[in-house]
């Protein structure tokens, strides 16, 4: 689908659209005096949906956000850095409920309007005294404004170096449509529905089954192709709320501007999700894996991801070697058939393999390549139509570091 379809907006934020506010404030969950409570707040009932994590041993916040999403409708969703409360049993489900019961009375809405997340430590109850007081005075720190949006970004953050925010506009009917998003997530990046934490809002009128579909199918191509170091975390959640105040005539896939909607929306989880492979924990490369000519769209997904998660294609990136040994090696473990004398891999421009023979190559001009911040590896198998692009980051000694010592 072309970009012409939609626009970025620089500058925008989770709160650009009509309708919503945030903010987060720092209540003691994290060692550091970062923010680590936050919450979005829509001024009227917003469609909502979400996808989850797959992860058996899933938090506590999901059973609770499954329960509020079950009318279809959120006002508000509150989330905590620091602290997955996951794998905390009984007590951790009643300190998710407490905290969204407590989050609605003092953000003035109802309890089941309430979505819950929280990212970090797994297996240590949440200091509620802590939570209590946050909410408190977390209505006082929501606003429309950039200030909001950034005290928010800032507070669902853990182990990620940079924010990470995109929105967009377009055009649905005579009506200018809303479309943002922010996300955190650095590491235990291995999704199997959508990125760590995700949040996403709109003010288009859009039906709620059209939009949890979208949102499943935009998951797909996005944030499950993705991945850090191959651990799918047991938070994963994404959000999304629909104020409905652009008002549009009502979104649904037979209405003419579905596929600019569509568009639009999967631009913001395609940024979100790219933006999370970079920052991944000591990255400093972020790798791209395009695979072409595969039987069909499933093997192609299954090649990409194989490839970009491959440690030792990982390790390669980061050493700026151009073996493409372990790229091939990685495209014949992943599990679906290949025609194993017509594979072609590239590097950025710089052939390395023809029709599964050896390319001559220069060996400083690859040298050179690698040494650039994003690596683009391009597999053409020659077996079908079917495409698709995976995302990921190099494998470094700070990746070791940050998780030897990530509880202490």
């Amino acid at each position: 689908m072309s970009e012409k379809l939609y626009t970025v907006v620089e500058g925008g934020s989770i709160t650009t659209p009509r309708g919503f506010t945030s903010g987060g404030l720092h209540c003691g969950l994290k060692k550091t005096d970062r923010n680590d409570l936050a919450a979005i707040l829509c001024e009227v009932p917003a469609t909502a949906a979400a996808v989850y994590t797959t992860n058996l041993f899933q938090a506590a916040p999901l059973k609770v956000t499954r329960e509020s999403l079950g009318s279809g409708v959120l006002r508000a969703v509150v989330v905590n850095s620091g602290n997955a409360n996951a794998c905390t049993g009984e007590q951790g489900e009643a300190d998710a409920y407490e905290m969204r019961a407590v989050a609605a009375r003092h953000l003035g809405v109802s309890e089941n309007d309430v979505a819950v997340a929280s990212t970090g430590v797994i297996g240590e109850l949440l200091k509620m005294d802590r939570v209590r007081d946050g909410l408190a005075s977390l209505p006082a720190k929501l606003s429309g404004d950039a200030d909001g949006a950034e005290e928010f970004c800032q507070a669902i953050l853990t182990t990620d170096l940079v924010k990470k925010e995109c929105c967009v506009k377009v055009r649905i009917g005579d009506t200018e449509v809303l479309i943002s998003g922010a996300a955190k997530g650095s590491g235990m990046i291995h999704p199997n529905m959508a990125t760590m934490l995700g949040f996403m809002t709109t003010d288009a009128v859009v039906g709620q089954e059209a939009l949890q579909t979208l949102m499943r199918k935009a998951t797909d191509t996005t944030f499950n192709m993705i991945t850090v170091d191959g651990d799918t975390s047991t938070n994963d959640m994404l959000v999304a709320m629909a104020s409905g105040l652009a008002g549009n005539e009502e979104l649904n896939k037979l209405h003419p501007d579905w596929e600019a909607f569509e568009a639009a929306f999967t631009h913001v989880c395609r940024h979100l999700a790219m933006a999370i492979a970079r920052d991944g924990e000591g990255a400093t490369h972020l790798v791209e894996v395009q695979v072409n000519g595969a039987g069909d769209e499933a093997a192609a997904r299954a090649i990409a991801k194989t490839v970009v998660g491959s440690s030792l294609v990982k390790s390669a990136i980061f050493g700026a070697d151009a073996n493409w040994g372990r790229i091939i090696a990685a495209v014949g473990r992943a599990g679906v058939p290949v025609s194993v004398d017509k594979v072609n891999i590239s590097l950025g421009t710089i052939e390395v393999l023809r029709q599964s023979k050896p390319v001559i190559f220069d060996e400083a001009e690859a040298l050179a390549y690698l040494q650039g911040d994003t690596t683009l590896i391009t597999v053409n198998l020659a077996d079908g139509e079917g495409s698709a692009t995976a995302w990921g980051c190099d494998l470094t000694y700070d990746y070791v570091r940050i998780n030897a010592a990530y509880r202490t």
